[in-house]
């Protein structure tokens, strides 16, 4: 294209969005701007969908009318960016697409102003999904400026906006007060790996990226902010899944004076106004609550998923004494037997079954097999995949029978090691319910939450030899079990609470530790002596005694919130610049290496240029 077309904007600011026009703009003169969707050429005249972040409108160029004009438009292409002055009319040819708000209308361009034009595209952005083509995510996070023009990702970002300003609303009329806590911390290891900066001017020494506020939003606790809420960015450097990423965002919320009911009634207030706002829905309220006990062995997951029914059925005592070697050697061993019963899978074949073990419980879900019973829809007998001479009739019957099941059902089975047997059946679970559309994902609902409470404040880890904390190390034991934290602290429950959403944990919390004698106690079970909590926590323990308040808190996963709401899939499409399942950003090419004056300002030397160094000194 001639530079030549390249001219001053004289059109000055948009009078108009390009998702605002309707009929009753009819007549106006009006500016847009935008980049150039589609084109098309029919019988002299040029159309253009001309697209912004608000929507589409047709342009018409008409070489009768305004030569000019139609003179440009001939050169756009793709992605082009530019202005346009004409008159809305009513549409001459109506609309394929009457979904479009701007369906009714057209642009009579008198005026076309290119600002810029754009390469050919590594993939189509544009608004109509039959024009779009696929292409790999990688490619799509590398172009990610491209791949945000896409409505679909677009939509999903001016969701999260959404988001923020309910939270905000939400938060400012219960009295809370928004306040920063730094980004820049103290490395207090627990959990996942810290990010650490190194300090230029204290040589040796290293800032921590926070991967929670826990202890500062404590300290303002103590300070006399009684409701302190955050929307705040976090930092875990762990192994990434679809829905982890290595820099995530909090919705971060405690208040002084709490118990448990405080906490609920505020959370289930702040989400109620998310689903209000952005998706014009009525929560039930108050939230359904379960122990973490009930919840496992009720649906094998401290995390269930409620939409559906089918639940975990323990037959441990009823297959006491049966006979079968499988059963009687798990029972001898403490563990359970465990079943659910599936709807219309009394008439699967015996392959169908077969591969269900092979394929899903052995390689997936990591069991020693698959036992079930079939109950055919006809009414005949029930089959067994255990021979009646190695499990009794009477068994099957009973187990049947305790499970509820009835023809056309089928039982399946699992049996091991508690509580992983659970665990392993709850997965199995989902699994069926998918397979049968019990569940998806999609953005329509039924919303269906869950306070699951009474975790235990602390699970032995086989490789480290101690106790961790199952949520952080400053939660507070329940009253009733405070005696146990040093005999017996695996017994111990928590003060702690999950809010759970269609399977998905969206938020944590607890009660916390507001006494320096009672967290030096959990530190004890921690395997962490009082000269090291001082050292890491000391801050903290000194804080609590200046006269800490009683005080608790839950924080909200903003990005799985928004995940949910859109029906994504992954994280990385609900958040404008995500890192990969390798902790990558392909657009900027993130991380990547510093030049070697920025290292000595730090103080750091690489590993390789160690050995280097080391292998020279050897010659």
């Amino acid at each position: 294209m001639p530079v030549s077309q390249f001219q001053k904007d004289t059109h000055n600011t948009r009078t108009h969005t390009c998702g605002e026009l309707r009929a009753n703009h009819i007549g106006q003169d009006i500016v847009l701007k935008g980049w150039v969707d589609t084109r098309r050429d029919l019988g002299g005249l040029i159309f253009i969908d001309l697209r912004d972040r608000y929507g589409l409108t047709q342009i018409v160029f008409n070489p009768q009318e305004f030569p000019d004009a139609a003179s440009i438009a001939e050169s756009l292409r793709y992605e082009f960016v530019i202005s346009v002055k004409g008159k809305v009319v009513e549409r001459a040819v109506p609309a394929k697409n009457q979904d479009m708000p701007t369906a009714a209308v057209e642009i009579v361009a008198s005026d076309l102003i290119i600002l810029n034009t754009a390469e050919p595209l590594p993939f189509m952005v544009s608004a109509h999904e039959s024009k779009q083509t696929n292409a790999s995510e990688d490619l799509r996070l590398k172009f990610r400026y491209l791949d945000l023009r896409r409505p679909e990702l677009r939509d999903k970002i001016l969701l999260r906006h959404r988001v923020y300003q309910s939270v905000r609303r939400f938060f400012d009329t219960q009295h809370f007060v928004e306040i920063e806590t730094p980004v820049l911390m103290k490395s207090t290891p627990e959990g996942a790996r810290d990010y650490l900066v190194p300090s230029r001017v204290h040589a040796g020494k290293f800032f921590a990226l926070p991967q929670s506020p826990q202890t500062y939003k404590q300290i303002l606790m103590v300070s006399g902010f009684d409701r302190y809420f955050q929307i705040v960015k976090c930092f875990r450097d762990e192994d990434l899944r679809a829905d982890r990423q290595p820099e995530f965002t909090q919705i971060d919320v405690e208040m002084s004076f709490a118990t448990e009911d405080m906490v609920y009634e505020t959370a289930e207030g702040m989400l109620a106004e998310i689903w209000k706002d952005v998706k014009g829905v009525d929560l039930d309220l108050p939230f359904p609550r379960m122990s973490y006990d009930a919840a496992l062995r009720t649906y094998g997951s401290d995390k269930p998923d409620i939409r559906f029914e089918m639940k975990l059925s323990d037959l441990t005592d009823v297959f006491k004494g049966c006979g079968f070697r499988v059963f009687d050697s798990v029972i001898d061993e403490d563990g359970a037997i465990v079943a659910i019963v599936v709807p219309g899978m009394g008439d699967a074949g015996r392959g169908k079954m077969d591969k269900l073990d092979k394929d899903f419980i052995r390689k997936r879900v990591g069991a020693g097999g698959l036992f079930h019973f079939r109950l055919p829809s006809d009414g005949s007998a029930t089959v067994s995949s255990v021979k009646a001479e190695v499990l009794p009739e009477e068994y099957v019957q009973n187990a049947i029978t305790r499970c509820g099941a009835s023809k056309g059902d089928a039982v399946l089975i699992l049996a091991g090691a508690q509580p992983k047997v659970f665990e392993q059946v709850g997965t199995l679970r989902l699994k069926i319910a998918r397979d049968l559309g019990l569940i998806s994902d999609n953005d329509q609902g039924p919303w269906k939450f869950l306070w699951v409470t009474d975790f235990p404040l602390l699970e032995w880890d086989e490789d480290s030899g101690r106790f961790h904390a199952m949520h952080h190390p400053f939660t507070s034991p329940l009253e009733d079990d405070m005696d146990k934290l040093g005999p017996d602290p695996g017994a111990v429950r928590a003060r702690a609470y999950d809010v759970v959403l269609n399977g998905s944990e969206i938020g944590g919390g607890s009660i916390r530790i507001h006494r320096a004698e009672t967290q030096q106690k959990m530190f004890d079970a921690l395997g962490i002596d009082a000269e090291e909590a001082q050292e890491r926590f000391g801050f903290l323990l000194d804080a609590f005694r200046y006269g800490a308040p009683p005080h608790g808190g839950i924080a909200f996963g903003l990005d799985r919130i928004v995940m949910l709401l859109t029906g994504a899939t992954s994280l990385r499409d609900v958040i404008a610049f995500p890192k990969t399942q390798s902790a990558q950003e392909p657009m900027v090419q993130s991380p990547d290496v510093v030049d070697a004056h920025q290292l000595k300002e730090l103080h750091i030397q690489l590993i390789e240029e160690v050995a280097t160094l080391e292998e020279g000194e050897d010659e």
